[in-house]
């Protein structure tokens, strides 16, 4: 199975190119989730304006979004954003770094755009984690995002552990299939010795999970299930954070991915077998043989 990348890839493909030959640009694309992108050149052909609006902008303020996007990108940061967007920033072409390597730096720190916002909440319970644990009791705020209409992301640090709870919505009965044995075999593959000090998951279906249950916004239908990662000190070390964060983030996405991809796969080896035993049914057809045969009068009479 694929990882999916965390960054923007429409992002990264178009700088790059206006870097190297700056031309006008109007474009707007959406990203996981119904995140909302606006690329375009709105003063001249070298100042690229990249806006983002995200559904639980609100949220991520509150959690420490700005501060985050303001140590990653400085001075790009714009202090009012487009119109109808969450978020800005502004890219000089023309101060963009000159030599290969620090360029492509510099463009994948701006596709990770959506991914930096995203990560402030998981960085503030991180750090809230440390302080519990320095006190030896205790409980972080329980923090929610929600990203999408009808899930969210439930986020909440404990002196030992961060714990992360996903919200998800199976559209239908056969995605809900789906889902269990995928997230069954997350659940099965951390008993192999090799990957035993991966994140543990757990999966209920319906009943969400003690640390979010008293909530009273909760979906309580058969379509909706609760995915938690248990992430201990050893998960978000310095070296470790970023990429777990990145990974967490993009769970829901991977999951509902490879579902649509696994249906993919059984209708087309489905298609492929119906293929195959209508070819074995027109080989098992009886050839009729027919002859010609002339009457005394001349003519041709056709038997079988």
């Amino acid at each position: 199975m694929i990882l999916l990348e965390p960054h923007n890839v429409i992002i990264q493909t178009t700088l790059g190119e206006k870097i190297i030959k700056p031309s006008s640009l109007d474009v707007a694309f959406v990203d996981y989730d119904g995140v909302r992108f606006h690329l375009s050149t709105p003063e001249r052909k070298t100042l690229l304006l990249l806006s983002m609006h995200i559904r639980c902008w609100d949220e991520l303020v509150r959690y420490g979004a700005m501060e985050v996007l303001q140590r990653e990108y400085g001075v790009l940061l714009q202090p009012q954003a487009e119109p109808e967007y969450n978020v800005s920033l502004a890219i000089d072409l023309e101060q963009a770094p000159t030599s290969l390597e620090d360029r492509d730096a510099f463009i994948l720190s701006i596709a990770l755009f959506k991914r930096n916002a995203l990560a402030a909440p998981f960085e503030s319970a991180f750090k809230n984690q440390k302080q519990l644990e320095a006190a030896g009791t205790g409980q972080g705020e329980l923090m929610q995002i929600h990203y999408r209409d009808e899930e969210a992301i439930y986020i909440q640090a404990s002196p030992d552990r961060v714990t992360v709870i996903f919200s998800t919505v199976f559209s239908d009965e056969t995605d809900r299939i789906y889902g269990k044995v995928f997230l069954q075999e997350f659940v099965d593959a951390r008993r192999q010795p090799a990957i035993q000090n991966a994140p543990q998951v757990l999966y209920s279906n319906r009943e969400p999970p003690l640390e979010i249950r008293h909530l009273s916004n909760l979906r309580n239908t058969e379509d909706t299930g609760y995915v938690t990662f248990v992430l201990f000190p050893q998960h978000f070390t310095p070296v470790n954070a970023a990429a777990t964060i990145s990974h967490v983030q993009l769970f829901r996405d991977y999951l509902h991915y490879h579902i649509k991809c696994s249906k993919a796969y059984m209708h087309s080896r489905m298609r492929f077998r119906v293929a195959e035993f209508q070819k074995v049914l027109n080989r098992a057809k009886q050839e009729v043989t027919v002859t010609e045969r002339k009457t005394v009068t001349g003519r041709t009479m056709s038997t079988r």
